[in-house]
């Protein structure tokens, strides 16, 4: 588990809970209130706004319920908000890409997700060009840039071929492979949770997971919204952290993007 924080690095600000915030899973549920943190001024050796990211060993995904997607079935933007165990949100992370995309090419679309610290300042930047999704194109499949700060890139999440597994590999800023993402043969999540193991290149020890968590029939059916969370070592590099995040809005896409496939 992560460190508790000490009292003169971070200052706690209480605020009202979202409006349509998913709630989070019971296990993870938060007070009356969503608390969020202020991060005290970085250290030389951190990209700036990532100090918070050393202290987690969990982080928790939150896809914003969108009234007008609901209603119309118009294709919006996704927003996130990112959160640690407790519930008190880092970071919030907002989509970004045309009408065309959003609406006649998910989920292969493209997009920047622009993920911002709680002063609102733009800490981290995923990057996805429009690819292929498909075990029968192995030369142009998934890839995805993250960059922190903005312009600076920390690292990729780059898609392997398998005809049976949906499976990845995190690399660092020099394209150098670090860690591999394996998923399990069906990501439907019929009624349960959908983890996606993290391990070492050598496939001899997991030391984390990606999970999709399952809320619920009837949010599945009404809504295509998701709750993800990730755990990682507390040790791991927080630009690598940065990329599992990116990660997972890359998984989001690809495999819950449609309100069916995430029962």
């Amino acid at each position: 588990m992560a460190s508790q924080d000490s009292p003169g690095q971070i200052q706690k600000i209480i605020q009202d809970p979202l409006p349509g915030s998913p709630e989070l899973p019971a296990q993870l549920m938060p007070s009356e209130n969503t608390t969020i943190w202020k991060q005290a001024q970085l250290p030389a050796s951190l990209p700036p706004g990532l100090e918070y990211l050393s202290q987690l060993d969990q982080i928790i995904i939150h896809q914003q319920v969108e009234l007008l997607q609901v209603i119309v079935g118009t294709e919006t933007c996704s927003k996130y908000e990112i959160k640690n165990h407790m519930g008190q949100r880092v970071y919030f992370a907002v989509e970004e890409n045309g009408f065309f995309d959003r609406n006649f090419c998910a989920p292969l679309r493209s997009f920047t997700m622009r993920i911002t610290d709680n002063t609102g300042r733009e800490v981290i930047t995923v990057n996805r060009p429009l690819r292929c999704n498909s075990c029968w194109f192995p030369c142009y499949l998934q890839e995805l840039e993250v960059q922190s700060p903005p312009g600076t890139t920390v690292g990729y999440v780059v898609q392997k071929w398998d005809p049976l597994l949906p499976k990845f590999t995190i690399r660092d800023a020099s394209k150098e492979d670090i860690l591999k993402i394996i998923g399990p043969y069906a990501t439907c999540g019929c009624f349960g949770d959908v983890d996606f193991e993290v391990k070492s290149l050598n496939d001899m020890s997991t030391i984390g997971k990606i999970s999709k968590y399952w809320s619920g029939f009837v949010n599945n059916i009404f809504t295509n919204t998701a709750n993800f969370g990730i755990q990682v070592p507390a040790d791991l590099d927080v630009k690598i952290k940065a990329v599992m995040i990116g990660a997972c809005f890359l998984l989001d896409l690809m495999f819950f993007e449609n309100s069916l496939d995430g029962l």
